[in-house]
């Protein structure tokens, strides 16, 4: 059996990807009471350098996404090509139907014309835009996802409670475990621990 195809170096291979192990690091998580405080330390923990940062609340924080930089979503976008894709494809289907593979004349209509064409067309955009949208939710979310290493964290469960968490990943340039926990501690969170994925 080659090294490659061990179950044991597969499964090795795969923690490795993921981070998960003992000996890796998922983040500094520093922990807050009141969403302002969450928001300020935010702020100055990017102001430190930091960039790669996100925020766990129990309800959606206003402010959090510019103070921690995170950039506006894609999903809007996306959605908008698949309303178009479902305008083009109900228009395509009621031409093709209409006017080339079983073309009737009915009271003396068009074969095809447009206005009688909306309600189905509208229908096919609103489709395909949902459907675009469950799909990039899930798919830009990383959803399913199993497992996370915050969950690793003895009071994660609080954030979806009363708590209001920060944290700092290891893949960030500027991380040192030590130093972002010092810094995590002068911005004022209240506990902070360095969670292991």
């Amino acid at each position: 059996m080659s090294e490659a195809s061990d179950p044991a170096v597969l499964i090795a291979q795969i923690k490795d990807k993921l981070g998960i192990g003992d000996d890796k690091v998922y983040a500094v998580m520093g922990e807050f009471s009141e969403p302002e405080d969450l928001v300020e330390a935010g702020r100055r923990i990017r102001a430190m350098g930091y960039t790669k940062i996100d925020a766990m609340t129990p309800f959606p924080v206003h402010g959090i996404d510019e103070a921690i930089g995170v950039p506006y979503s894609k999903i809007g976008w996306i959605v908008i090509c698949g309303a178009i894709a479902g305008i083009l494809t109900a228009q395509t289907l009621i031409y093709y139907v209409g006017k080339i593979d079983y073309p009737l004349i009915i009271g003396g209509k068009p074969l095809f014309d447009f206005t009688y064409s909306i309600p189905p067309t509208f229908e096919l955009a609103v489709l395909f835009s949902a459907i675009t949208t469950f799909l990039c939710t899930w798919g830009l979310s990383g959803l399913p996802r199993l497992y996370h290493p915050s969950m690793n964290y003895r009071s994660a469960h609080r954030a979806s409670d009363d708590r209001f968490l920060l944290v700092v990943e290891a893949d960030d340039p500027k991380f040192d475990a030590q130093k972002t926990a010092q810094d995590m501690r002068s911005v004022g969170a209240n506990d902070v621990e360095v969670v292991e994925g």
